[in-house]
């Protein structure tokens, strides 16, 4: 065991033999040897040995434990299930073995046995938290009920009745167990029962989390409508804490909620349950000025009674009664709010809210008001008078990114952003004097500055000023170099890089990022989108192979959080840990990365390394299978990742969440179907058919074609949808989500050539079948197809041809789209030669054929059916055109290596000495990118190359 836990699985398994020898039934022994095979990659050896061990039914502690050791390894914990099924049968009083057979049911999602196994528990030893592990399976197999009304009527009801059980014999001891009883009331929508629970004498138990009484209260009299409760309640907790923001917005809903139903307290008893009732906007307004009064006294400053004077001028207004109450003037309220919280990084962020109240032509006014109160000192006449101190600091930024959010600066001419750009970028340098002391992993008090200024510049790269890229990439790697923390400096990178096609130093910066978890799912579409598409093909698996490893762990991690959750009792996290599993399972990345992976292995290895038919083998792939759950998808990209100031009509908006994620769906479903359609070609071949069964040959067969035939259906009305899609040319805005491939692949003619090779493939079956004779139309027709694909794929060469980089008035411009279409060519040749080698194994037998009966009739010439030298020709045409690219490869490798880029002088000599050092790595990683994915690329098609050379029959 001790070899084992070491790693050193091989000394384990001589180890375990050693022991094995003396004594041959030593199950334990024969378990950990097992354990060192499963390790050591023998999977099949390690089955063996303890389906051995299982089949004597064990019942020693180290032998089970170390079988749900090997079984959890194997990913096979329903096998765990059985061994302390058998082990309970045996020892029917241990409570150990029957909570492992519990955890063992909850480990598989076996909620109905679970209850069982509960009460099975709960009887050997009387313990409460047995019985309400009982309890809690009943609720589970309410929410995995398909049928809602099984749920309401059978599995909540009963779960409520073994409660109330225990209620009534006063045996209720830990506050798990009262969230028990308010979950199923809950679900079961009897809000009143479950109010009176948490204010009884149950509910005096729930004390481990702050207000846990009081949220759940406040829950209930939500769901009934007690909107007087609500006020009461939020009012009494907003004396006790007059920051709670969430008891504001309560507030404010209850009072507007009361003054719309026109309620009236009663003349005789109390307002309500919870005490006073404000049921006015007089008494609202009055309470908020209270509030700020009361905080004007507190020893540390508070911003929530000051935002919640904001919030309810918002309200007023937007009921349009607001001149009646003098609360004063949002632009007043905001700059006395900035003159109290300025110098906090939150004070924007809160701003942000209300700037709405503001009216348009009072924007420059507010902002130079804002300005005249932060004190900043010039040295000289005309220098910028910069931040004397951090909190300066802090308030001048605060204003800039207001400014931004104000839409000030996207109103600037050229001329003027870049002023801006540069005093933006000396108070960047200016403040980093702040951050000697900061340590490497904490972010430079001015970092914001510098992120401001991309953004400048960013807008008038969109504008069509080709420079201003490259000082964005310059001014991130500057920033990055003081502040190598900065995520945000890191991600802006990853966008920019990846938009002018360089993606090798993309690689390195996500790394450093260092994601973890759920970040594989929100964040990992920077790294999967581009890796493939800008040819670096082993970054590419290694992205895909990141976020496969999460969400295949993220199965197993769950069950364990839910075991973890059922010992300590902390029941109301099973159903979200169950929700969090099914979202990651139907998450749209992991069906693209799932997608593109199986399709990447196949064009790195199918026919190079192995044959097509293992390949897709190995992958159990199968094309009559969809495992895509398409009316599931749930879209967890974060797309608001990236800080962003712009004002709202320039920020990403709903809209446009909604036009990506149909846009990212429609090309995953032309990518699954091409992926099904590549995987049916092996089926078809002659390989796989058994000589003597006919019958069942051809039918199988004649399934598969069908099935193929339905697939290229399929393909084509999404391609139909997709191009309907495209022609709304919708722009996303720069920082919002990246489009996908699909426009490229429909405009370089990549999609045409896909479809017409799958079509192909569908005449060449019904050649199999004919046979040559009287075939004279099909073999035209295929013959046709070969001289067209070559046309295309002709054309498609066409369309990447021209520089990939090249230099224009000083300044470098990149064609990301050449090297996007090198990537589709590689790929649609390599379908043309898979299905080449159907048409190969179907024409082979043939020829064959025809040379035997040449040989019977001892004649020198048998007419050559016109299919064969369609195909020779095709064939031969194919070699060509995959030489000439290949060629033109090395001419690109030969310019890429040739580009001095030193002798780049830019036309802005406004470059300090220390940004030309920047500006030179920056386009030496975006060139040695290029570089790299040009080889990449060549060196695949070389090998694609040599499998056209054996297609000659």
């Amino acid at each position: 065991a001790d070899y084992l836990d070491n790693g050193n699985n091989k000394m384990a398994i001589q180890q375990a033999d050693k022991l094995l020898k003396k004594h041959k039934d030593l199950h334990c022994a024969k378990v950990l040897k097992a354990i060192g095979l499963q390790r050591t990659g023998k999977q099949d050896e390690a089955y063996a040995l303890a389906q051995e061990v299982a089949a004597l039914e064990p019942t020693d502690d180290n032998s089970l434990q170390a079988l749900t050791i090997l079984y959890r390894e194997m990913h096979r914990p329903e096998l765990v299930t059985k061994l302390y099924e058998a082990a309970v049968k045996k020892v029917p009083n241990s409570e150990e073995y029957h909570s492992h057979l519990f955890m063992a049911y909850a480990r598989v999602g076996e909620y109905k046995k679970m209850q069982q196994a509960g009460m099975a528990l709960y009887k050997i030893v009387p313990k409460n938290p047995y019985y309400f592990w009982s309890v809690m399976s009943l609720i589970m197999q309410s929410i995995s009920a398909q049928d809602e009304n099984l749920s309401k009527t059978m599995f909540l009801p009963l779960a409520e009745r073994m409660v109330e059980k225990m209620v009534k014999e006063d045996k209720i001891e830990a506050e798990a167990e009262v969230e028990l009883y308010y979950m199923i009331l809950e679900r079961l929508e009897k809000y009143k029962e479950a109010l009176d629970v948490v204010r009884g004498k149950l509910g005096e138990k729930l004390t481990s989390e702050l207000q846990s009484r009081e949220n759940k209260c406040m829950a209930m009299y939500k769901k009934l409508c007690r909107w007087p409760e609500c006020n009461a309640l939020s009012r009494r907790l907003l004396l006790k804490n007059s920051d709670d923001w969430q008891f504001y917005i309560t507030y404010f809903d209850s009072v507007f909620q009361l003054i719309d139903e026109s309620w009236t307290p009663p003349a005789e008893e109390e307002h309500s349950l919870e005490g006073e009732v404000h049921y006015s906007i007089e008494q609202a307004v009055k309470f908020i000025e209270e509030r700020i009064t009361e905080e004007s006294k507190s020893s540390r400053p508070l911003r929530g009674p000051y935002l919640a004077k904001l919030e309810l001028i918002r309200r007023l207004r937007y009921r349009g009664c607001n001149d009646e109450y003098k609360l004063g003037d949002p632009e007043e309220l905001m700059f006395q709010y900035f003159k109290k919280f300025g110098d906090k990084p939150c004070c924007f962020t809160d701003l942000k809210v209300f700037v709405d109240l503001l009216p348009s032509n009072q924007y420059t006014k507010f902002i130079s008001q804002l300005l005249e109160v932060i004190p900043l000192s010039a040295t000289a006449e005309n220098e910028i008078a910069l931040p004397a101190d951090i909190k300066a600091l802090q308030q001048h930024l605060c204003v800039v990114q207001l400014s931004r959010l104000l839409g000030i600066y996207h109103a600037m001419d050229k001329k003027q952003k870049l002023t801006v750009v540069r005093e933006l970028m000396l108070r960047y340098r200016h403040g980093l004097e702040f951050g000697k002391s900061c340590l490497k992993t904490e972010l430079q008090f001015s970092d914001y500055y510098c992120l401001l200024a991309v953004h400048l510049l960013l807008d008038l790269w969109l504008e069509g000023e080709e420079t201003a890229v490259w000082q964005c990439l310059t001014f991130l790697e500057e920033g990055l170099s003081h502040s190598p923390s900065n995520a945000q400096f890191k991600l802006l990178l990853i966008r920019i890089y990846c938009r002018l096609g360089a993606f090798e130093p993309v690689a390195e910066l996500y790394s450093s990022l260092d994601a973890k978890h759920i970040q594989h799912d929100t964040i990992g579409y920077l790294l999967t989108r581009y890796a493939e598409s800008l040819g670096h093909y082993a970054a590419a698996s290694q992205s895909c192979n990141f976020a496969l490893r999460f969400f295949h762990s993220n199965q197993k991690d769950t069950s364990e959080y839910i075991i973890q959750a059922y010992k300590y009792g902390a029941f109301e996290k099973i159903p979200e840990f169950i929700a969090f599993r099914n979202r990651l399972n139907s998450s749209l990345h992991f069906a693209q990365v799932r997608t593109e992976r199986m399709l990447l292995d196949l064009l790195l290895e199918a026919n190079i390394s192995s044959s097509l038919e293992e390949s897709i083998k190995s992958m159990s792939l199968s094309p009559e299978e969809d495992d895509i759950p398409w009316k599931d998808l749930r879209d967890n990209r974060d797309l608001t990742v990236l800080f962003n100031w712009d004002p709202k009509d320039r920020d990403i908006s709903e809209e446009h969440r909604k036009l990506s994620l149909e846009e990212e769906t429609m090309w995953l479903r032309i990518r699954s179907l091409t992926l099904r359609l590549v995987s049916g070609l092996p089926p078809l071949s002659h390989t796989i058919q058994p000589k003597n069964s006919e019958k069942t040959a051809e039918n199988g067969v004649s399934s598969r074609i069908d099935t193929i035939r339905s697939l290229l259906q399929q393909l084509e009305a999404a391609v139909d949808s997709g191009k309907k899609f495209l022609e709304q040319k919708i722009q996303y805005p720069v920082l919002g989500p990246p489009p996908t491939r699909m426009a490229g692949f429909f405009s370089n003619g990549s999609c045409q050539c896909q479809t017409s090779l799958f079509y192909l493939v569908s005449d060449i079956y019904e050649l199999d079948t004919n046979g040559l004779e009287d075939s004279a139309e099909i073999q035209e027709r295929i013959g046709n197809s070969f001289k067209s694909l070559v046309e295309r794929l002709t054309d498609l060469f066409n369309k990447c041809k021209g520089d990939l980089i090249e230099v224009r008035d000083g300044t470098l411009k990149t064609h990301p789209n050449l090297l996007e279409n090198l990537v589709f060519f590689v790929e649609t040749i390599s379908i043309a030669l898979w299905v080449s080698s159907y048409c190969d194994s179907v024409l082979r037998p043939f020829k064959s054929n025809l040379q035997k009966k040449k040989k019977k009739k001892k004649e020198s010439s048998v007419a050559m059916p016109p299919v064969f030298t369609h195909f020779l020709d095709y064939v031969t045409e194919l070699q060509t055109l995959t030489s000439n690219v290949i060629d033109h490869i090395k001419g690109l490798e030969i310019i890429l290596t040739a580009l001095k880029l030193e002798e780049l002088s830019f036309k802005d000599t406004l470059l300090l000495q220390e940004e030309k050092k920047f500006t030179k790595t920056v386009q030496g990683k975006v060139q040695s990118s290029y570089h790299h994915s040009v080889q990449e690329i060549g060196e695949l098609l070389k090998k694609r190359l040599d499998t056209i050379k054996k297609l000659k029959i």
